[in-house]
């Protein structure tokens, strides 16, 4: 099996683009030389996990993506899932997670799941734990994550064209944040305001899935953090669970704050702060459906197969 990825990286990267090494931990300054590419990656085994390999990188371009790309995705005929990957993923990593994501969503037997996958990489350093400080790599990806703020929202800008003409001929497109994604994202929900910017209508759903941001996201109205993400997506999802150990021995103790990812957003489920037309929020931890390793419990949204039926039927 191979999959289409199509990738925008904020990563510096080295010659020859078509090496996953070459994409680095250096991050580059201008938002618009950003590279924007295509990957295709084999061999994703479910019942292994194994996520696949990169065979090519392809198509590569800078602000921007090549007229084919931008042709393939726009006239597709599939929703499109947006993807910001999360902690501790090298380049390849976060490409072959997008690859991965698309694979089991289309196997869910949810046709409109079934979809364009676009992924957004920052820099982060790929380890769980560098030594000889084991907190080094959090804080370092973390950095990088809020860093990338402003390269998202150009990320956002240069898509939304596409993303507007798949809506208006009746296709659907959905972001996927995960973890340390969602750190990302709200820097750059923050950038997109005081920039300038206003209420755009890019997704019909944002899903947030074991969430690395604050519990109190959503307390920073009317335009901090995650409070505004509401203008940019229909409805937002929120999935959380009490027993994520990455965000429980991990992130909560290095941030001293509650995770948005532990036990939902603060204040729910107060329906005049969380109305049930925008935001629905869903408690993963009775999910025991795969084998809960450390790691595994922060990978929930795609190791269980319940989580992900039910990210799958968002998507009808």
């Amino acid at each position: 099996m191979t999959t289409t990825v199509y990738f925008a990286t904020n990563r510096a990267v080295n010659n020859p683009q078509e090496s996953p090494n070459n994409y680095t931990l250096n991050m580059i300054a201008a938002t618009e030389e950003m590279s924007y590419g295509t990957a295709f990656v084999d061999s994703a085994d479910f019942p292994g996990d194994n996520v696949g390999v990169i065979r090519s990188l392809q198509d590569f371009r800078k602000g921007n993506f090549s007229d084919a790309a931008r042709r393939d995705i726009g006239s597709g005929g599939r929703n499109i899932l947006v993807f910001i990957h999360g902690f501790a993923n090298s380049f390849g990593d976060a490409i072959t997670r997008a690859g991965f994501n698309r694979e089991w969503l289309a196997k869910s037997g949810v046709p409109g799941a079934d979809t364009t996958v676009i992924a957004f990489c920052w820099p982060s350093r790929g380890h769980v734990i560098e030594p000889p400080f084991p907190s080094f790599a959090y804080r370092s990806d973390q950095d990088a994550a809020g860093r990338s703020g402003p390269h998202l929202v150009q990320f956002f800008t240069t898509l939304s064209p596409l993303l507007q003409f798949a809506r208006q001929n009746g296709l659907r497109t959905f972001l996927l944040a995960h973890s340390m994604g969602n750190w990302a994202l709200q820097a750059a929900m923050q950038a997109w305001f005081e920039h300038g910017q206003g209420a755009i209508e890019l997704f019909d759903e944002a899903v947030l899935a074991a969430a690395d941001e604050e519990h109190t996201t959503f307390d920073h109205r009317p335009t901090g953090r995650l409070s505004a993400l509401d203008r940019l997506a229909s409805r937002i999802s929120i999935y959380h669970s009490a027993g994520d150990k990455v965000l429980d021995d991990l992130s909560e103790p290095l941030n001293f704050k509650q995770r948005l990812g532990q036990r939902g957003p603060a204040g729910f489920p107060d329906v005049n702060r969380f109305p049930p037309a925008t935001y629905r929020v869903v408690d993963c931890s009775g999910f025991t459906d795969y084998e809960r390793t450390f790691q595994a419990t922060h990978q929930y949204y795609r190791r269980s197969e319940g989580v992900r039926a039910n990210i799958a039927s968002i998507m009808a």
